[in-house]
């Protein structure tokens, strides 16, 4: 497997300001310390709660954000197989060297990512008009090749934003994203402000392009049964921390962090006899201004120890799977949670 970007010790850290003189008093710590890989072709999934800093790691990747330290190494598909550091980048040199065009985003909201005041032609064109010279020809028949590519027709071509449903305008929103041949894509909740019926044929159309364009995706959400469709692997965050990363299919059936057995309890099921424990977390998320000491998870963890309060745990590889959790108790809490809570994996 290639790997197409790398995130190294990435962190993002936005600056408080206070007193007279508006001088920095503390920082948010969005991300503090991330270490991931993506893989060519693959859709990585990054779930966790609100505010655990899931959409700033893709922001920072693509340089929506600027990153505070770390390394973002895009690895070129090229002879010479260069690689690139994005985070020490300037916007100019990423422009130059072609980088925008090959790392795009899909918004979570179509309503506000789209402009009511341009017509769909114009804004599915106005990144390509950024990548190069073209004729008006030229232009047009590249923006009606990608309506078609994401299901929708000429017929679509001069109108505005507001005159689709929801659906259709998260399409207009892929073509947008896809029409400068990018490698990788960020897709930041693409299907949470649809309905559930809309959600599939979405999810579908980019399982679809995944395959056809070969791209690569970053699926950002907290719809743990929307990503276990889609998704290759996955990556659960925590308070601007990786806790657990797997395939998968390993995560839903052996997850092996106390904090991705309560997201996983949490998943709807029918109304059954038997149906599972959900395991509620005591307290709330402690702020990012100031973490915890040791492992972030402590406060709220029901298998805390003392090592957990004083040391933090580092993301270590579990066997050969490329299963990783950062837990002092992984080896444990498969048999804890089954014991206290009376639940197993799915």
């Amino acid at each position: 497997m290639q790997t197409l970007l790398s995130l190294k010790g990435l962190k993002k850290h936005y600056p408080i300001l206070g007193g007279v003189l508006r001088r920095q008093v503390a920082s948010v710590k969005a991300l503090d310390g991330i270490d991931l890989e993506i893989v060519r072709g693959e859709c990585l999934g990054l779930v966790g709660e609100s505010g655990c800093g899931k959409t700033t790691t893709g922001k920072a990747i693509i340089r929506l954000h600027d990153p505070t330290s770390g390394k973002i190494l895009y690895h070129a598909d090229s002879p010479d197989g260069q690689t690139h550091d994005i985070a020490r980048m300037t916007r100019g040199t990423m422009k130059q060297l072609g980088l925008r065009e090959k790392l795009q985003m899909v918004f979570q909201d179509p309503t506000t990512s789209l402009n009511p005041r341009m017509l769909i032609k114009n804004i599915i064109a106005e990144p390509l008009k950024e990548q190069e010279r073209r004729t008006a020809r030229d232009l047009e028949a590249r923006v009606l090749e990608l309506l078609q590519l994401v299901g929708l027709t000429k017929d679509h071509y001069l109108r505005y934003p507001h005159e689709f449903s929801g659906g259709q305008r998260q399409r207009i929103a892929v073509a947008r994203a896809i029409a400068t041949n990018p490698e990788f894509l960020v897709l930041d909740e693409p299907t949470s402000a649809l309905d559930v019926s809309v959600q599939a044929q979405i999810l579908n159309l980019l399982l679809e392009l995944q395959q056809q364009l070969q791209l690569t995706y970053l699926f950002v959400t907290h719809h743990l049964l929307v990503v276990k469709y889609i998704s290759n692997r996955l990556a659960v965050m925590y308070l601007g921390k990786i806790v657990e990363l797997a395939p998968t299919k390993a995560l839903f059936e052996e997850p092996l962090h106390p904090y991705t057995h309560a997201l996983l309890s949490g998943i709807p099921v029918p109304d059954t006899d038997d149906k599972p424990n959900r395991i509620v977390l005591s307290g709330d998320v402690p702020s990012p201004l100031n973490p915890p000491e040791g492992c972030r998870f402590h406060t709220r963890c029901p298998f805390v120890i003392d090592r957990c309060r004083a040391e933090e745990p580092l993301l270590q590889e579990i066997g050969s799977s490329g299963h990783r959790v950062a837990c002092h108790r992984y080896a444990e809490v498969p048999r804890l949670v089954a014991d206290v809570f009376g639940r197993r994996a799915a």
